[in-house]
């Protein structure tokens, strides 16, 4: 009779018991104390050992007969003759593991010997796996180090705007201000009133970095709407406070969110409703920023008047949040979304402003907060610990770009870029090596990228399954997922540690991470620096005695490795008391000084002030984007796009899986499209629309929705990339119509948000969807 066996496992989306019945996967069942499970992973199920796996190493046709000549005569130097252009719809061939490393550890040591280390970029996301040790973007960074360093990216696509502004505002690293925001307990018990700019989309909860022992975000919001707590939902779509039944719901223009906070800070100044008290004890240039609102410098006062114009909210309403902000325990919510916009870094900094002028920063249930609900453990009334990672070894490269500069940094090497205050040129990259993460998921403008894509010499990835990433690549490194090892699941924002049990055996030929770079290592003969001589077994051994070690030094205490090994999930770390943020430092600013130049919240800051940029001044300013609601552009291009995440899906992971398909509409990512903006369109429920823009153009499934204010679309990021030509994906990847262009020079990170497009019935043949279809493989 057939052996079920249940083991325990984790990922970003949650943890779960793997069952098995003849060491094939059944089901994934949720860790029982999770009350809020998502559904993410029912999409492994099906995709674990489908038709899009891949099960051997595989190398792009031209590319392989080219390098199989330089391979041959050493001397022969034909990197220009390796049909680079063919990237994206090549044939590919089958090759053994042996042939692939030989290849590999070739042109890894051509690179080097002819470019430097500076000519490689090692790209990853980390988002591959919730596992410690088996973490790809540490793997890689850690084999690339041990090689000689490596062009590196710096800041997230989630948030890079916010994490560069705000240590100017407040100090503090931006790890450390998500880690210390003012938990769910205490706003529960404090707050009256929760004024969310961009919402609180449940979502967005389902997943965190590192992994989900228990979805919590849910039931917090529900207990703080029990307690009576009073939302306001500041948002072009009704659906980003979906889980509030009672929250006032305020269309707002994407974009313009900085502009009603400053006819909001108007109302606050003119009528003596903002803490002067607080604004000399605790913040420094306030005066300064008082001309811009009142108009001295620039000659417009920010009047509710003036900001009713630009963000479509009625004058009436604007003064009447102030006054409700003024007279209540009020925390302020900022959406990640609000920063992934033209000019990003504005927004959160004015919430910080806001905030500092109703003074309730620092107090039970006040003050601000930036990303509640954007993963699970943000606000979770958790013990944060630092837990013990992977070694990387340190990085003797010095070059880096912004993360969301990786088309520019290809097509324009040489070239300079500015960043946080200081000007730097972009590296001649020769080679690409990627391994945990999809560029043709996250980038914006899809075409830009394609182009970037067939710059370098070689492309390398290490990819689970044939997505728009694999098909783009030189090399294709079968890499298994994380139900086909073990791990440990340790996460930042959760209480919960979890054993990560091996399920099943590696499908096809298919190798972890580690593996694959050890056998690179080993070619390149530093195989006992990467490894230092432990297996995978002792790895985690390692990393699990390392987490008792840090453990007892925090004042408590974990099990040994064998006992966590065999009882499965643990939860550690309840706090002793709720979090406030800034807590000490409102207590006494002078003991405790946030490490900015005035030891205070920076309303102006002297140091952005000196970098002279127009685009991100020394206070936070209304900048109108070159694409908004109120932009010329609208007379071609009416609609605003909104791509925000998906809720059935991480990112793009799983969209080959049954929970991403199922909601697809004739196989189509869907829309959702305003009522008004569809019968204008003649576009009805499942419809097939085309949603185009100078940039680009992809077919999508109509939803008709009042979720979505008139005037705006949505369309969700993580539909697989699928051109039928360079800017047209039938399958409705919407990044092949967001503008890449930096938030601002001090940030410059992505700006996806600041996207227009129009959107019309389609009415020709529908095109067949062939990115689920395994690329074309010859023989070897």
């Amino acid at each position: 009779m057939p052996k079920k066996i249940k083991r325990p496992t984790s990922f970003h989306w949650g943890s779960y018991y793997s069952e098995t019945e003849d060491e094939k996967l059944i089901a994934l069942h949720p860790y029982e104390k999770d009350n809020d499970p998502s559904t993410i992973a029912k999409g492994l199920l099906d995709s674990i050992d489908d038709k899009l796996r891949i099960r051997v190493p595989h190398i792009r046709k031209g590319y392989l007969r080219e390098i199989r000549k330089e391979l041959s005569n050493p001397k022969m130097s034909l990197t220009g003759t390796r049909l680079r252009s063919k990237r994206g719809s090549d044939s590919f061939v089958p090759v053994s593991w042996d042939e692939a490393n030989e290849i590999v550890a070739f042109e890894l040591t051509r690179v080097k010997k002819k470019h430097k280390n500076k000519a490689f970029f090692a790209g990853s996301y980390g988002w591959a796996s919730a596992g410690r040790f088996h973490h790809a973007q540490s793997q890689l960074h850690r084999f690339f180090n041990c090689f000689g360093g490596y062009t590196k990216s710096i800041n997230t696509y989630s948030y890079a705007a916010s994490e560069t502004i705000m240590p100017h505002v407040i100090g503090i690293s931006y790890r450390e201000f998500l880690d210390t925001h003012t938990d769910w307990n205490n706003i529960k018990d404090n707050s009256e009133l929760v004024v969310m700019f961009g919402g609180l989309p449940l979502k967005n909860s389902q997943v965190t970095s590192g992994g989900v022992g228990k979805h919590t975000t849910k039931e917090f919001i529900q207990s703080c709407e029990k307690k009576g707590i009073e939302f306001i939902n500041i948002s072009p779509m009704e659906m980003e406070a979906d889980l509030i039944s009672n929250a006032e719901w305020v269309k707002i223009r994407p974009g313009t969110d900085t502009a009603l906070m400053l006819g909001i800070a108007f109302i606050l100044e003119t009528e003596s409703l903002a803490d002067k008290d607080f604004l000399n004890k605790y913040c420094s240039g306030y005066d300064e920023f008082i001309k811009y609102l009142k108009g001295i410098s620039d000659g417009r006062a920010k009047t509710p008047y003036w900001a009713s114009k630009i963000t479509g909210i009625p004058s009436d309403t604007i003064y009447n949040l102030a006054k409700k902000m003024s007279s209540n325990r009020t925390m302020i919510t900022g959406a990640w979304a609000l920063q992934r916009q033209q000019y990003g870094e504005q927004p959160h900094w004015m919430i910080t402003v806001l905030a500092c002028m109703l003074g309730q920063i620092g107090l039970p249930g006040g003050g601000f907060g930036l990303g509640y609900s954007a993963e699970n453990g943000i606000g979770n009334p958790v013990q944060h610990h630092k837990w013990p990672a992977l070694n990387q070894f340190k990085n003797p490269v010095n070059e880096f770009i912004p993360v969301a500069r990786i088309s520019d940094m290809l097509l324009h090497p040489g070239e300079k870029f500015s960043y946080n205050g200081t000007d730097f040129k972009y590296p001649d990259i020769k080679l690409v090596y990627w391994a945990g993460g999809n560029p043709f998921h996250h980038q914006m403008d899809l075409k830009k990228l394609v182009k970037a894509f067939k710059q370098p010499d070689s492309i390398i990835v290490n990819e689970i399954w044939w997505n728009s990433l694999a098909r783009h690549a030189d090399i294709v490194l079968p890499a298994n997922t994380s139900l086909e090892r073990n791990d440990i699941g340790i996460r930042h924002w959760d209480q919960t540690i979890s054993p990560m049990h091996k399920s099943i055996e590696p499908i096809g030929e298919s190798k972890s991470d580690y593996e694959i770079f050890s056998a690179l290592a080993e070619k390149l003969n530093f195989l006992t620096k990467f490894t230092e001589n432990r297996d995978e077994n002792e790895w985690l051994r390692y990393l699990w005695d390392e987490a008792r070690s840090s453990a007892q030094k925090a004042n408590f205490s974990l099990p040994d490795f064998d006992r966590f090994w065999k009882n499965g999930f643990q939860n550690v770390l309840t706090p002793k008391k709720q979090t406030i943020l800034l807590e000490e430092f409102r207590k006494d600013p002078i003991k405790k000084p946030l490490p900015t130049p005035s030891g205070k919240i920076e309303i102006f800051s002297e140091t952005v002030s000196s970098f002279n940029y127009k685009d991100c001044p020394g206070h936070p300013i209304w900048l109108e984007q070159e694409e908004w609601l109120g932009a010329s552009l609208t007379k071609n291009f009416p609609l605003q796009l909104i791509s925000g995440q998906p809720h059935n899906r991480l990112h793009s992971q799983l969209d080959n899986g049954s929970e991403s398909q199922k909601q697809k509409i004739l196989g189509r990512e869907p829309i959702k499209i305003n009522p008004e903006d569809a019968i204008a369109r003649g576009i009805v429920e499942g419809d097939i629309v085309e949603v185009f823009n100078k940039r680009g153009k992809c077919l999508a499934g109509a939803i008709i929705s009042k979720e979505v204010m008139q005037g705006v679309v949505f369309l969700p990021v993580g539909a697989w990339y699928d051109p039928l030509e360079d800017n047209f994906c039938v399958h409705g990847n919407p990044n092949v119509l967001t503008k890449d262009v930096g938030t601002s020079s001090l940030a410059q990170g992505p700006s996806a948000h600041s996207t227009l497009v129009e959107v019309k019935k389609y009415t020709k043949d529908l095109p067949p969807i062939k990115i689920f279809d395994k690329p074309d493989i010859l023989n070897k």
